[in-house]
């Protein structure tokens, strides 16, 4: 209980039940503890609101007990809320209850609730500050990765803030989530500097983001939410028209730069993933249930259906292996239609003797190129064979002539007589 009003710095009972015992049915143990903790001074009632819902804050005692509990976890703990009186009128000053803030307390009520995170997994007013020194805060920083989502940033919107003011929060966010931390190796740096998108081929390891959140687990940048509150639903429907046409350049998936053809998938990893949502849809339906939109696609779903991209890297391996096994498929097919045949048997070539006889400077070896291995062997052991025998009949001794079997010095007669 100290815990959450440390974080949140006011709440009410129902809110409190919510943040700290979703579990039980109602809000009476919540109510009961609250009136304990009032009897040890370490909280107090700072207003009571029209419908008579009572807001609870820390006093300067249980705010120091508070921040024994959360500085140790690295949680910052909100500005106490001090109790001061007109010292005419002894009315109680600083009474007034921000709506703004119920709505980010009951939002993370209504997510802690459906079982996303815990109390100090949320944080409010987390400033992110931009090269030119401007600082964004978000309203509420989840993390929850116990339950799919390792972090998420929600912007509370009660429209009171111009739909094109939201696109400038998306971009503030986007041109955040591309900053390098102050002490990148000058590799990178220069890098960074040398054109408009360099940052981009800068993996997101080495971008500041990753010094303050975890990664997110899916392709991308952490996600943005933007939950409404007390609008209606045709004021809702505008804004976010609006800040899905002039906020594409930063939510928007981009295509794969491949060479593979039918590729569908989308490359997801500049993308900001923006979920939109109201604050009634959350306490109706939960916010496990499907009432997320994501900017890009049609209809509500589950929060971590929403962050999922199904048609983002997994597809890409997917498609990209199947392309590349029809490719191999149609190199293979091609190769063996240029496949050499025997012009002796008509047989096909190897793949070793294709290669003996058309690798550079070694083809000379190969014997006659239009004959396979076999053929061509069978041709040099005949030509061998020709060679051998020419080379014994001209070794061989001379044949005796026809008058080799005359008596010696008798006379060779030079004509026969006739029989």
């Amino acid at each position: 209980m100290l815990q959450a009003l440390g974080i949140f710095q006011r709440a009410t009972p129902d809110q409190l039940w919510k943040l700290t015992r979703p579990d039980n049915q109602h809000d009476k143990l919540t109510r009961d503890n609250l009136l304990d903790l009032e009897d040890h001074r370490l909280v107090r009632i700072e207003l009571v609101q029209d419908d008579q819902r009572q807001v609870w804050v820390l006093t300067d005692r249980g705010h120091r007990e508070a921040k024994k509990l959360l500085e140790p976890k690295g949680i910052r703990i909100s500005v106490l809320r001090k109790e001061e009186y007109d010292p005419v009128t002894g009315k109680l000053l600083g009474t007034g209850y921000s709506d703004h803030a119920a709505a980010a307390t009951s939002t993370a009520a209504e997510l802690h609730r459906a079982g996303f995170g815990h109390p100090l997994a949320f944080q409010t007013e987390i400033a992110h500050r931009l090269g030119n020194g401007y600082v964004q805060r978000a309203d509420l920083v989840m993390r929850a990765p116990a339950s799919g989502v390792p972090v998420m940033l929600l912007e509370i919107d009660r429209r009171t803030e111009d739909a094109d003011d939201l696109v400038h929060k998306l971009r503030r966010y986007a041109d955040w989530f591309r900053l390098l931390p102050p002490d990148a190796d000058e590799k990178t740096v220069r890098l960074a500097r040398s054109r408009a998108d360099a940052i981009e081929h800068i993996d997101h390891e080495k971008r500041l983001w990753r010094r303050v959140y975890p990664p997110t687990g899916r392709e991308g940048l952490p996600p943005v939410a933007f939950v409404f509150a007390d609008t209606t639903d045709a004021k809702v429907a505008n804004t976010v028209a609006v800040l899905e046409e002039a906020g594409r350049r930063y939510w928007a998936p981009r295509g794969y730069d491949t060479y593979h053809r039918g590729i569908t998938a989308r490359d997801y990893g500049q993308a900001v993933p923006v979920l939109v949502t109201t604050l009634e849809q959350l306490q109706e339906h939960g916010a496990d249930g499907a009432v997320w939109r994501r900017l890009g696609r049609e209809g509500e779903q589950t929060l971590t259906a929403a962050l999922d991209n199904p048609d983002g890297d997994v597809l890409y391996r997917r498609q990209a292996a199947r392309a590349e096994a029809e490719e191999e498929q149609r190199r293979s097919v091609e190769r063996e239609a240029r496949r050499p045949v025997c012009s002796e048997c008509g047989a096909k070539f190897t793949d070793q003797r294709w290669e003996e006889t058309t690798v550079r400077g070694y083809a000379w070896q190969a014997g006659d190129p239009s004959m396979c291995a076999s053929c061509d062997a069978d041709r040099i052991a005949r030509n061998e064979a020709a060679a051998e025998a020419a080379r014994l009949q001209a070794a061989a001794p001379p044949e005796p002539a026809d008058d080799q079997g005359q008596e010696p010095g008798k006379p060779r007669r030079l004509f026969r007589r006739r029989t």
